[in-house]
């Protein structure tokens, strides 16, 4: 019963049937990052061969374009908040556009300048969106961290809590081939469901998960490969399916630390990302009028 038990993959909540286009959707944004890092490397490395100008032809339209995405990006906001504004669309559609087009953007203005600094007002622009770039990455992993998927519902420490147990509940079956694993995933578990939101920062918790979360998880590993190879001495047929067990197992163990360490950071992110608002968009702001300051100076003088 336990090797049918193992044979299964190792799944917890959402269920099974949205694991694969979850991982897919993983994959498309893995390999749009590294599509959209060749694109700033080949700029950047063909900046000197004047193939582009920032004063005409397409490098001009270039940062006109750009310009114009990133004055597209504060329609998302203002979707959000007035309710007027519902005509234009679902807001989910809105964000995925800031998300778009608060990486294309910058991109287009980087090879529409070139990747080089001019005068003093084009690069004040510069580094404004630079800043907000920056700020977008950096609000985007404080996003996924409460968010389901980056795309997703907010979720809540409760939720988190609750995927937890479920997948708890599932190490029970190695129960007969791993006892002291499923004892210490039980113990942690439990220590996750005294979390509560209103804590102070859950700084402390973070900070001691972020830095023992790999220890932890190879100790599990560990843990679970030496029960396993005692199981294996005593069983035929865990000798024989070891190396299938094995790797389910650490698999589970995987997935087990990944959701310990969500319900663990779940309250410091949500303040992270409550503090990231407050500071997002006054750079925002900052950035539009220094470009519309760059662009007054280029067409006046």
């Amino acid at each position: 019963m336990n090797e049918t038990v193992l044979d299964r993959p190792v799944t917890v909540a959402p269920p099974a049937g949205r694991a694969a286009p979850a991982r897919r959707r993983s994959t498309t944004r893995t390999r749009s990052n590294q599509l959209h890092t060749l694109f700033i490397l080949a700029g950047y490395m063909l900046r000197d061969t004047g193939l582009l100008t920032p004063e005409e032809g397409i490098g001009y339209w270039l940062g006109i374009i750009g310009g114009s995405m990133m004055l597209t990006l504060l329609l998302y906001p203002l979707r959000k908040r007035f309710r007027i504004l519902q005509f234009l669309g679902p807001t989910r559609h809105w964000f995925r556009l800031h998300m778009v087009f608060g990486l294309l953007g910058p991109l287009l203005i980087l090879y529409h300048c070139n990747f080089n600094l001019g005068s003093i007002n084009s690069k004040v622009a510069l580094y404004c969106m630079l800043l907000v770039a920056a700020s977008g990455i950096i609000g985007r992993h404080f996003y996924s961290r409460i968010h389901r998927g980056l795309y997703g519902r907010k979720t809540s420490l409760t939720e988190l809590q609750k995927d937890l147990v479920a997948s708890t509940e599932k190490s029970h079956g190695l129960s007969n081939l791993m006892p002291r694993l499923v004892t210490r995933l039980d113990a942690m578990s439990a220590e996750m469901q005294g979390c509560n939101i209103t804590q102070s920062l859950g700084v402390g918790r973070s900070l001691r998960w972020t830095f023992t979360h790999r220890l932890t998880q190879i100790s599990l590993m560990l843990l679970a490969h030496r029960e396993l190879k005692a199981a294996a001495s005593a069983s035929d047929i865990v000798a024989r399916d070891y190396k299938r067990l094995r790797k389910t197992a650490f698999r589970f163990v995987s997935d087990f630390t990944t959701r310990t360490g969500r319900v663990a950071q779940f309250a410091f992110y949500e303040r992270l990302f409550a503090l990231w608002h407050i500071l997002h968009l006054p750079i925002f702001l900052m950035m539009v009028f220094s470009a519309l300051v760059h662009v007054l100076a280029v067409h006046m003088y």
